[in-house]
């Protein structure tokens, strides 16, 4: 698309690993598509490629860019990169995660003025943030990103006391959901799921990958049905989400015995009416930040099983608006399904505070507009 068909602002180029379908994309596609064209205009670079999820993307002249880097180093990205930022003259980078900080150096170089750096969460490889490398990474390029930003307070602490980020430096940006689109309002639409007749669905959102513990959540569920056989016809357990270990999760169900009572979806467009029909929502990860699928359940109106880690217990008082476990503790989670199934009017309380949670402290309006904030202060700043 030539340059000449963009808006006559300024250029901010996101920069991430993939873009598929997932919360941290989810909130790179919202920013792209609210804040309005005449302040910024946008382009993503994706490192490695892009899914059908691009299409989620309606704001006009969005360029998106795959640059194919292979596994390892790909010293030849940085390359690409510096000519990719000479040709867009982008007057912000805002990188998302540890794959892509890095490059924060090749803007620079290539005269990009401002670079901005995001920190949504860890991953399996890096659990309590304390890998060495990648610290190292973190603190020397200090001199060449503007601000961090973390989605958590817990992140915002790490980087701070263990990464050694200067406050100065740093911003807290909490993540934020569309309460129009997520709603207790909606109409539960049961012919998604492919059972028929009234159950007790247990449900999480979210890309199968080892730190989201699906395999943890499968082994739950099969405690509970074990445990009580007498509601074997009632409890049923909703995985929406792909990734690399699917089919091992699907081999698990099935040497389980579970395959009638456990749905494994891939991915969905629908996940504002999926949720509808969840009776709880449930998040076991091994770490979090702000998990964006939390903060969607929670506007649906749900209670929440999670894992106490992370961001979760920001986000979560529990015994408020849902019931915090011991990080893999399936016990706890399997104790706690049980507990809003007997107890549907403590789990419509959790819910509805849940849902008021939401409205009050992460709203998706409030997340743009801190957005923009940051954004317009680094260009006054720099310009001054």
């Amino acid at each position: 698309m030539p340059q000449d068909t963009f808006p006559d602002s300024p250029l901010i180029v996101h920069l991430i690993y993939r873009l598929d379908f997932g919360g941290l994309e989810s909130l790179v596609v919202d920013c792209v598509n609210r804040i309005p064209p005449d302040k910024y205009h946008h382009a993503i670079v994706c490192l490695t490629d892009y899914t059908d999820f691009a299409k989620k993307i309606t704001q006009p002249n969005v360029q998106i860019i795959a640059l194919h880097k292979p596994p390892g180093l790909g010293l030849s990205i940085h390359f690409k990169l510096w000519k990719l930022f000479r040709t867009l003259r982008p007057a912000i980078l805002h990188t998302y995660n540890i794959a892509a900080l890095e490059y924060a150096f090749s803007a620079k170089l290539a005269g990009v003025p401002i670079c901005v750096h995001a920190e949504h969460g860890r991953d399996m490889s890096d659990m309590k943030g304390t890998n060495s490398r990648h610290n190292f990474l973190r603190r020397h390029l200090v001199r060449f990103v503007d601000r961090y930003v973390s989605v958590s307070a817990d992140l915002h602490d790490w980087l701070h006391d263990i990464v050694g980020i200067p406050s100065s430096k740093q911003s807290l940006i909490i993540n934020g959901v569309d309460t129009d689109k997520f709603s207790p309002q909606r109409v539960a639409q049961k012919s998604l799921l492919p059972w028929s007749g009234e159950h007790f669905v247990i449900g999480t959102v979210g890309q199968i990958r080892d730190i989201k513990n699906h395999t943890g959540l499968i082994k739950a569920f099969a405690l509970l049905v074990e445990q009580h056989p007498q509601y074997l016809d009632k409890f049923r357990l909703c995985i929406i989400g792909d990734g690399g270990l699917l089919a091992s999760l699907k081999q698990q169900v099935a040497d389980a015995g579970l395959t009638d009572l456990v749905w494994l979806s891939g991915v969905r467009s629908d996940i504002a009416e999926l949720m509808s029909t969840f009776s709880v929502f449930t998040l076991p990860s091994l770490a979090e930040g702000t998990p964006v699928a939390l903060l969607e359940a929670m506007a649906t109106g749900l209670p929440i099983v999670a894992s106490n880690v992370g961001g979760i217990p920001e986000v979560i008082t529990d015994g408020v608006q849902g019931s915090l476990v011991p990080v893999n503790d399936l016990q706890a989670l399997a104790d706690a399904y049980l507990r809003y199934f007997e107890q549907p009017t403590l789990a419509a309380q959790h819910g509805a505070a849940a849902r008021q949670q939401v409205e009050n402290k992460y709203s998706l309006n409030t997340m743009i507009s801190s957005y923009q904030q940051l954004y317009g202060q680094l260009c006054h700043d720099q310009q001054h």
